[in-house]
């Protein structure tokens, strides 16, 4: 008898862990899946943050422009800040990842090192804070999108769905709330301090920032003033 019920036992044993197998499974596909559906420009996706504020009530403020819309300066000046090689890697900057690696391998203080890539599929499909297990999952998924999906559809998308501050999202939400203006009508300091402020939205306010903020801003915006190359792919 106590055979039969340790052999019971561990057939549903046996079940449950294939069940949880499998869920794991269909959610690491689901992304790949739902890429696909976000590839028409016609969609306009969400990120996990803004899901959040709907399921808590809190709301958000979100006006998805076409990226053709959103103003050249502060385009620019997000690639210059956030991701120098976007248009030349694809998915992953390879020099930015060892220098990372080797950080992590003598114990050093890791700096951030996404790229905009994968700051597009963690908006989109994990979870935010600092972690190496959601940093190991970005890094796929990132090659996947940057396959896929055009270069031009992923700025679009990270640039309509970027956290700007407390329930702000987006490049024109953010123009709007933290200088009254269009992001086309935005001039080149206002272009770069919100983009500076992208790294810590919750913290950094590009329409009052302090000295640290001004001299980070005004060395994007003379990168920006000569992205040439770098933004070659949005044109």
């Amino acid at each position: 008898m106590r055979r039969r019920g340790r052999s019971k036992a561990r057939r549903r044993s046996f079940v449950w862990l294939r069940r949880i197998a499998l869920v794991v499974v269909i959610a690491g596909l689901m992304p790949i899946a739902v890429t696909l559906l976000y590839m028409p420009s016609a969609i306009h996706p969400i990120s996990t943050l803004m899901m959040k504020d709907l399921a808590t009530f809190s709301g958000y403020d979100r006006r998805w422009t076409p990226i053709d819309q959103i103003g050249d300066r502060l385009k620019h000046s997000v690639v210059m800040s956030e991701d120098g090689q976007f248009c030349s890697h694809r998915g992953i900057d390879l020099g930015e990842f060892r220098a990372l690696f080797d950080d992590f391998l003598a114990g050093e203080a890791t700096r951030g090192g996404s790229t905009i890539t994968m700051q597009t599929v963690k908006n989109l499909y994990l979870w935010h804070g600092r972690s190496y297990i959601r940093k190991a999952i970005e890094l796929p998924y990132a090659v996947y999108l940057d396959l896929v999906m055009p270069k031009r559809r992923i700025m679009e998308i990270y640039l309509n769905i970027a956290e700007w501050g407390p329930g702000i999202y987006g490049a024109e939400a953010a123009a709007q709330h933290h200088f009254g203006k269009s992001s086309r009508d935005l001039t080149a300091r206002q272009a770069a301090l919100l983009a500076v402020t992208l790294p810590s939205p919750l913290t950094r306010t590009p329409a009052s920032p302090g000295p640290g903020l001004n001299r980070l801003a005004a060395t994007i915006e003379r990168r920006a003033n000569h992205a040439g190359d770098y933004v070659r792919c949005l044109r």
